[in-house]
């Protein structure tokens, strides 16, 4: 596999969450990754217990942010080579995404994580 470099636009998984970003340093076993746009939204709730409700803390998760510098694991980065869609738009596609797929699951725990879309709407004045 090639090593990528400073400055190449990738995609890389962060705990639940798939943003497109760009590479700012290299690290023994990470790449420090720059977000320029959300993928695929995190999945909301405990990440130890996914899927259920009956755990300690039902977490609210967020997206990483614009501009946001995060650590990811070499295996977890691929090169990405298609458009890159303006941050909030991605942000707005993504939790609509998350949401469609939630609406079709009936359980506790879709349910829950609903809920937890709305406060995301609100959080980043989406509404």
């Amino acid at each position: 596999m090639t090593e990528l470099k400073i400055g190449d636009k990738v995609t890389g998984i962060y705990k639940t969450g798939k943003y497109i970003g760009e590479i700012t340093d290299v690290k023994p076993m990470h790449y420090l990754v720059k977000v320029l746009a959300v993928e695929k939204h995190p999945q909301q709730g405990d990440l130890h217990s996914p899927k259920d409700v009956d755990v300690s803390l039902f977490h609210e998760r967020k997206a990483l942010a614009f501009r946001e510098q995060t650590n990811i694991p070499k295996n977890m980065v691929k090169l990405y080579e298609g458009e890159i869609l303006e941050y909030k738009e991605s942000l707005v596609l993504s939790l609509e995404k998350m949401e469609e797929k939630l609406k079709e699951e009936n359980s506790n725990w879709a349910k829950r994580s609903l809920e937890n879309v709305q406060v995301l709407k609100k959080d980043y004045k989406l509404n």
